[in-house]
């Protein structure tokens, strides 16, 4: 009876060892990864409607974060109901293109119009990355001024402007 005890307890002592040294392992498996908060992505939504209605414009504002969730989303006051979407769709080729989705569009004319056909994501002007510190934090798309050129104006300018957030 006491040996089986012994074995009960070394076995018990071995799992625990192993528990403890693949959690180490496991530990050391994972990655850190900075994400958009909300106040800055409110911020960049707000200036970038901000931007376009001093230049007489009212349009849709939305910030998404690197996966592709909305993370703050602003409309003026007399921007269409459509803007939200199409805004949020342009910031959504950004993330998925890494680059402003003006860019992705203008280089992959060969898939632009498969593209258009996947949920979530429009090739169109006027979505630019957010960036801080060498990491992607995410995109802000914006949509309703007459022509996406004046759009990206806009998200770029408020880009730029941001202290810590850079347009690449």
């Amino acid at each position: 009876m006491l040996k089986q005890y012994q074995n009960l307890s070394f076995a018990g002592c071995f799992l625990l060892i192993s528990l403890c040294f693949s959690t180490q392992w496991m530990a050391d498996d994972t990655i850190s990864v900075k994400i958009i908060g909300m106040e800055l992505a409110r911020d960049i939504a707000d200036a970038a409607v901000l931007a376009c209605r001093a230049k007489g414009y009212q349009v849709s504002a939305v910030v998404v974060d690197r996966n592709g969730d909305i993370r703050a989303a602003l409309r003026d006051d007399l921007a269409s109901r459509f803007t939200l979407q199409i805004a949020e769709e342009k910031a959504n080729a950004v993330v998925m293109s890494g680059l402003k989705s003006g860019e992705f569009r203008e280089n992959r004319q060969d898939i632009r119009p498969e593209m258009n056909h996947v949920r979530g994501i429009l090739m169109m002007v006027g979505g630019v990355p957010i960036n801080a510190a060498g990491s992607r934090l995410g995109a802000v798309g914006v949509s309703g001024a007459p022509g996406g050129e004046k759009d990206e104006a806009c998200a770029i300018k408020v880009t730029w402007s941001t202290i810590l957030v850079q347009s690449s």
